[in-house]
This record gives C-alpha cells, structure tokens and sequence, in this order.
C-alpha cells in the first residue's frame, strides 16, 4: 500500500492548486496522469476537484446556533438553539493501486465548537420560535474534534484519440465519522425517495455510489422542492433521548442555503441499558441546483443540558443533487 498525506495548505498556495485542478481537468471529470506526475498525484487533483466530495463541509460546518430545540426538562440549562461551527484542519489520502485500479481513504480531522443558546431559566417549549429566541441569556461553547472518513475508487481509462491513459473517480462511499464515543451510534439510515424508491444502508464506508453509466446505485437526483423522508436507527447508552438533526441545502459558495432540522422520536426499545430508538424527519429538496450533502448528527440529549457535559457525536451524510 502506498500512502500519502496531505496537509492544510495557506490561501495562497491552495489558491494556485485550485487553479492548475480546474485547468488539468476535463468536462468528464478526467485527469491526464503524464510523464512528470504520479498517479498519485492524478488522484489527488480528481478528489479535491470533485463537486460530490467538496459538498460535505459547507454542510458540516453549520456556522452558529440554528435548531430549536425545546422539549423536556433540563439539568443546568435550557438549550434554545442549537449548531456547531467546524474547522477542517487536516486531511490524509491513503491509497492503494492494484493495476488499473485504486482504492483511496479519504480522513478528515476537524475542530469545532458547539454552540448552545440556551437560558439558565426554565421555558415554555410551547411558545413560539421568535420569544424563545429572546429568552436566550447565554451561549455556551464546547470545543471538541471530529474524524471523518469516505471511501473512493478510481479506476485508469485508455484514452483512444491519443497515447495516454486518464484516471476517474468511479465511486464514492458514505461519509462517517464523528468523536469516537461508542456511547451513542446511528447504525441505520433508510430514505424514502419521491417515487417510491427506498435506499438502506447500515454501513456507509461501505456503501458505494457510482459514478459510470449502466450502474445501478448511482448519486441520488432530485428535482427542486421534491420532499425526501429519512429515518435513522440508532444504539445510545443513555436513558434520555437524544438530539438527532439533519442538515442540508448548502453548496460551495452557498452556505445561505443551509437548513437544519430535527428529527421526531417515534419508537424507543430498551434493551437492559442499552436504548434503541428510531428517529424521522422529512425534509424539502432547495430549489438550488447543483451537488450537495445531507447530514445526519446524533448527540446525546445531557452534552446540550449540562454546560459541563463533553461533546459526543456520531455523523453519517449522504450526497445528491439537485437538478
């Protein structure tokens, strides 16, 4: 196995690769690897040129406080609303050729905050979302870190017209990741699809979405305002319910579009200690086009009403577009 890493770069220089990406990339999302470049590096300008890949961040990164919350009672505050802001501050790209064939590793590391608007004084969840807001007397801010991984593959094409070969990005995985905890787990994900059509998945890096012509499981399209329904399984080490949102809608440059929702608990079996509950919300396509991720964020309910509490999360997402 030959392995890589690729560190966070300053503007400047990230700027320059971006540019020499998108001039070194054909509209079929292929690059030439010459005689003066690795495959390695081929590989690379395809990941960090792909729209699919580039649309999980400004998705996971959700800027401030944004869900409302209020339900329940609370232990030291009363969270109000709720977001993270995430920080990409390293990534690593692990790749293993056979042939004309590779398997890359995608790990990203993140730093983040998550942030709690939130009241030392009890609240009515029944008022509106706009007095709720105006009940907020503190925010609390609770530093943690993320991994998160996906797998792709690549596969070399002949190039007929000219004595050269092209490397393609063929399929992409599921990405998922989060801190580590094993006090909480989403271990299913089931979308229902406009017209009827139900993806299940309950291992992401596993599952693949591919990108070549006359393959079946390839990146969900939707077109605008189109409503997908999803619903997640989860395991959670604690008697309390926890806080399970999506967020969905932003692109590269797009961030106003950002939506974030929570879902609804509709069933919860205890298992002597350990809590299986299953969770859904429906959420409406943006009417933006382009590639996009939705993600799913599970946190236990005590790391939002308990200043104190340490972050634990677990995240999947999917990508899709939208036509």
């Amino acid at each position: 196995m030959i392995r890589f890493r690729l560190l966070i770069m300053p503007v400047s220089i990230l700027f320059l690769l971006i540019f020499s990406i998108s001039a070194c990339t054909n509209s079929e999302g292929l690059v030439q690897s010459s005689e003066n470049g690795s495959d390695y590096e081929a590989l690379l300008k395809l990941t960090d040129a792909d729209g699919i890949l580039q649309s999980f961040e400004p998705n996971y990164n959700e800027d401030e406080a944004m869900s409302l919350l209020g339900d329940g009672l609370a232990k030291a505050i009363y969270p109000l609303r709720v977001g993270h802001k995430m920080e990409l501050v390293d990534r690593e790209l692990t790749v293993d050729f056979v042939g004309d064939t590779a398997i890359g590793v995608l790990t990203k590391t993140f730093e983040g905050k998550l942030l709690i608007a939130a009241s030392y004084d009890p609240v009515n969840p029944d008022d509106k979302p706009d007095s709720l807001s105006n009940l907020v007397d503190t925010l609390i801010e609770k530093d943690y870190s993320t991994v998160i991984t996906a797998n792709i593959k690549y596969a070399k094409f002949e190039n007929t017209r000219r004595a050269d070969t092209n490397w393609k990005i063929i399929a992409v995985s599921l990405p998922e990741g989060g801190t580590g905890s094993t006090n909480i787990a989403i271990t299913k994900m089931t979308l229902s699809l406009p017209g009827g059509e139900v993806i299940e998945i309950d291992s992401p890096n596993d599952y693949f979405l591919e990108r070549l012509p006359g393959k079946r499981r390839h990146v969900p399209a939707f077109n605008k305002n189109e409503e997908v329904t999803v619903t997640i399984e989860l395991e959670s080490a604690y008697a309390d319910t926890d806080f399970v949102s999506v967020t969905y809608g932003a692109v590269l440059g797009g961030d106003h579009h950002r939506v974030k929702r929570r879902f609804e608990l509709i069933s919860e079996e205890d298992l002597g200690g350990i809590y299986l509950r299953t969770y859904e919300q429906t959420w409406r396509i943006r009417p933006v086009p382009g590639f996009k991720h939705a993600i799913v964020n599970a946190i236990p309910k005590q790391v939002l009403y308990d200043d104190q509490t340490e972050v634990e999360e677990h995240s999947w997402g999917i990508p899709y577009s939208v036509r």
